[in-house]
């Protein structure tokens, strides 16, 4: 029998999102100490190695060496922009096209205009790359969030918190790492990306699994 794969829908539509209740992160400042475990501040993106992770043998025979991990990397601007309520974004190294979140209720959302001030993007799902690690570098000097959980497949909301940066810097994502995409302070957001060329995606859909959205401040 044929198995029919439903690809995700990663640009909802607001009126197709239920109303649930927002979980508010916790907003600390991105460093090299808070970031342990997460990923690494980035000065030079030119310099930052990307992890590639081995093809996982599939029985008690090993993978060859010098095989299995030679994918690569692919790099690319990953573009944000606030469009009213609705933040929008595209990964031009994987060709990627998201909502990212909503500033308010996504039900309530404006696409013509900011109906509230930006303090916090809601976020309605996160994912991790199991082939290789991630890198944002910041194009304009302007402050972002990126909301962040350690590894393990029974994440909870509870489990994320949104790192703060502020723009003079980059972050890199080890793999396996949970997070979405980049959260930018300001209207619009630029940042060169690098990744795992593999670009496999294992997601969670936080109203879907957990009832609710997570609310990642953008302001300190």
């Amino acid at each position: 029998m044929q198995m029919h794969v439903t690809m995700p829908n990663l640009k909802p539509e607001g009126n197709s999102m239920p109303d649930m209740p927002v979980l508010d992160l916790p907003l600390i400042e991105g460093t090299p100490a808070s970031l342990a475990g997460y990923g690494e501040v980035v000065s030079d993106p030119e310099k930052q190695i990307i992890e590639i992770v081995r093809w996982p043998a599939q029985g008690w025979r090993p993978v060859d060496p010098n095989s299995g991990d030679e994918g690569g990397t692919t790099e690319g601007i990953f573009a944000c922009q606030w469009v009213g309520d609705i933040l929008k974004a595209q990964n031009h190294a994987v060709g990627g096209d998201y909502v990212l979140g909503w500033s308010c209720l996504p039900s309530q959302a404006s696409e013509t205009n900011a109906t509230l001030g930006r303090h916090r993007a809601l976020m309605w799902r996160a994912n991790y790359h199991p082939d290789g690690g991630q890198m944002f570098f910041p194009l304009e000097k302007a402050p972002f969030v990126v909301p962040l959980a350690l590894p393990g497949d029974d994440v909870t909301p509870q489990d994320f918190k949104a790192f703060w940066f502020d723009g003079s810097k980059g972050l890199y994502l080890h793999p396996n790492v949970w997070h979405d995409g980049v959260f930018p302070a300001t209207d619009i957001g630029r940042y060169f990306g690098r990744q795992g060329r593999v670009h496999a995606r294992v997601s969670a859909n936080f109203p879907n699994e957990f009832g609710c959205y997570l609310g990642a401040p953008l302001i300190r």
